[in-house]
């Protein structure tokens, strides 16, 4: 795949909802964009964790082992689901014990379905000439993505009923990652 099309490629698939984008949307909306900033290391160490053991051996494991990729679906619909019950009951006070975390940023990077497609279907393997200028393509893309994600989450503290929207997106974040959550469980039983 030539570089304008993995590029594309990742770059529609960054900026599709999904449960780290509503993290980062959230540490916006509850923190501003400094806080996001702060999430960024968190966030692409995550996509770096998943993607690079994937790249080097992944489909080689899963033709091995094929009951593996089930077991990660299953432990992804777990951790977004975790996420998304406790993020219902965030309350709106800064600094609540249900706030964005680096910690939070990362498993669900980990965890989440998108870096499966990068480590298994679009990085190459390490000994590919394309390697590395790939993996920085996607770490400047998952960048720029983090950061809109995270300044559209900004935006909804601006004006006076800043809380009030505020409470709106949490409650949205929450229903987006149990839908996520679900539709991964579902797919264990697809055709």
């Amino acid at each position: 795949m030539n570089y304008a099309s993995f590029l594309a490629t990742v770059l529609t698939l960054l900026l599709a909802p999904g449960p780290t984008n509503t993290l980062m949307a959230l540490a916006g909306a509850q923190k501003g964009l400094a806080s996001v900033i702060r999430f960024l290391p968190a966030e692409l160490l995550g996509y770096l964790t998943a993607v690079l053991p994937l790249a080097c051996v992944g489909s080689r494991l899963l033709e091995r082992w094929p009951t593996a990729a089930a077991t990660i679906k299953v432990v992804a619909a777990i951790w977004v689901m975790y996420l998304a019950l406790k993020l219902w009951g965030v309350p709106l006070e800064k600094g609540g014990k249900n706030q964005v975390t680096a910690r939070r940023v990362y498993l669900t990077t980990v965890l989440n379905p998108k870096a499966l497609i990068f480590g298994l279907v679009l990085v190459p393997a390490p000994v590919d000439a394309q390697f590395l200028p790939k993996i920085g393509l996607l770490s400047l893309s998952a960048t720029a993505v983090a950061l809109i994600w995270g300044s559209a989450g900004a935006l909804t503290h601006v004006g006076r009923a800043g809380d009030t929207r505020l409470g709106i997106v949490q409650r949205i974040a929450s229903i987006w990652l149990a839908i996520v959550s679900v539709t991964l469980l579902a797919s264990l039983f697809e055709g």
